[in-house]
């Protein structure tokens, strides 16, 4: 194998690892799962906009962060989806930036999250869906992830800009 799929696959597995440790922090604190989250793992989705690592990695770490999930497969499924859409949307994006920041970038997962998370949580309750309570999840789901993705992700990529470490995970 060549140094640059070892590269690409050594960062993917370092995002996931990382992205997992803290969804199951969040959890810990009952802010991973749910119509009101926090996950601090979502913070990680603005490296989407750095490096195509980031979609599997993001995914993966997803995936392994929602194993635990009280929605069982279904948010297995449904939320790795929505952070997989949202990583290839904000890398397809990653150029477009605001003070070179990547804005747009981070407000792929917000979208995605509370559209499918939001869809997801409406469907599995027990009266069903209705379209207001959707209305109510995705605002809940979308308010949370604005707030993590703004408030913690575009700081940590301004940090890792600042420090020199984006050049490193390009």
């Amino acid at each position: 194998m060549n140094r640059k799929k070892t590269d690409f696959i050594v960062k993917a597995a370092v995002i996931a690892a990382i992205y997992a440790a803290l969804t199951y922090a969040a959890a810990l604190l009952n802010l991973a799962y749910g119509n009101i989250q926090f996950r601090f793992s979502e913070a990680l989705t603005v490296l989407a906009a750095v490096t195509p690592a980031a979609i599997p990695g993001l995914t993966i770490g997803c995936l392994l962060g929602n194993i635990t999930s009280p929605y069982g497969i279904v948010d297995i499924i449904c939320g790795t989806s929505a952070t997989l859409i949202a990583a290839v949307l904000s890398y397809l994006t990653r150029k477009i930036t605001v003070k070179g920041l990547p804005l747009l970038s981070a407000l792929f997962p917000v979208i995605a999250n509370a559209v499918i998370v939001g869809l997801e949580i409406t469907l599995l309750m027990p009266e069903g869906f209705k379209f207001t309570a959707f209305l109510i999840c995705a605002a809940e789901v979308g308010a949370g992830e604005l707030v993590i993705c703004y408030a913690l992700g575009i700081p940590l990529y301004a940090a890792l800009n600042k420090t020199g470490a984006i050049k490193h995970l390009r």
